[in-house]
């Protein structure tokens, strides 16, 4: 903004001077998707159908990328040093379930960016410092019913994340950026990897990776399931605790993109809500 000096010595702003926007900027805006299950509901590999009241993810340190040639999340490379880097500020918890029809997914954050296509994004999950989700990275709050059997249900996952991927896969093209103009980008999270999915066969993919429910329900008390990450590895087998810490790892993705887990588990940082 310019200042012009006005009569009796006071300051005048003049809005035909205020400074022009970037050149070659646009808004880029990070989302984040629980998909149709968080919001309506899956049947598990086992036979529990689940509805969720709250599915919530602790979100820290977003960063969106313009990498050239494209980035494989499937492998250990790291980032190039060439690659844009524009990050996402703040920190926050959101739940994947609150989404409805008309809004499928959950604002984030969004920053201004320079146009181009942003085709790689990564994110931490560390522990929520406040909040309902206080103490964890996730928690998952709702009811499993089987065979007129209703176990309500709090899993909080104790465990810390963080996830980098490659570009988005799905219906349709995000994170082209244009002068002016704006563009998202997704942080999907798959709970048919952790519960599997009713409607595909046992001896699918999904289904043999899957956690499911049952591990779970074995464990309910008379006024339902209330546990944490820490609790299952201490009334788990060792088999069941594995494929849980294994599903973790691989929740994370951008539309039906995959993204590689980037941290060790631990339990020491928090962000507020």
């Amino acid at each position: 903004m310019v200042l012009l000096s006005g009569c009796g010595g006071e300051t005048l702003s003049s809005p035909e001077l205020k400074a022009s926007p970037p050149v070659n900027q646009g808004t880029l805006t990070v989302r984040a998707n629980g998909e149709q299950r968080a919001r309506e509901g899956l049947t598990t590999k086992d036979g529990w159908s689940l509805d969720f009241s709250h599915v919530y993810v602790s979100l820290a340190e977003i960063n969106a990328y313009q990498i050239e040639p494209t980035f494989d999340a499937s492998t250990d490379a790291p980032l190039p040093d060439t690659a844009v880097t524009i990050a996402i500020p703040g920190s926050t918890v959101v739940d994947l379930a609150a989404a409805g029809k008309d809004a499928e997914t959950v604002l984030v954050g969004e920053t201004p960016a320079p146009a181009g296509k942003f085709n790689a994004l990564s994110w931490q999950m560390p522990l929520a410092a406040a909040g309902p989700a206080q103490g964890y990275s996730i928690l998952l709050e709702g009811t499993a019913t089987k065979d007129g059997r209703t176990i309500p249900f709090k899993l909080g996952v104790k465990e810390q994340l963080g996830f980098i991927c490659g570009d988005f896969v799905g219906d349709e093209r995000k994170g082209i950026l244009t002068a002016g103009g704006k563009a998202d980008l997704e942080a999907t999270f798959h709970l048919d990897h952790l519960f599997g999915e009713g409607k595909e066969s046992a001896d699918s993919d999904i289904n043999l990776s899957a956690f499911g429910f049952a591990p779970l329900a074995a464990l309910a008390q008379e006024k339902g399931i209330e546990i944490n990450s820490e609790d299952l590895q201490a009334q788990l087998g060792e088999a069941d605790y594995q494929t849980f810490l294994q599903v973790l790892a691989n929740l994370g993705h951008v539309g039906e993109g995959h993204c590689r887990q980037t941290r060790e588990f631990n339990t020491t940082t928090s962000v507020n809500q």
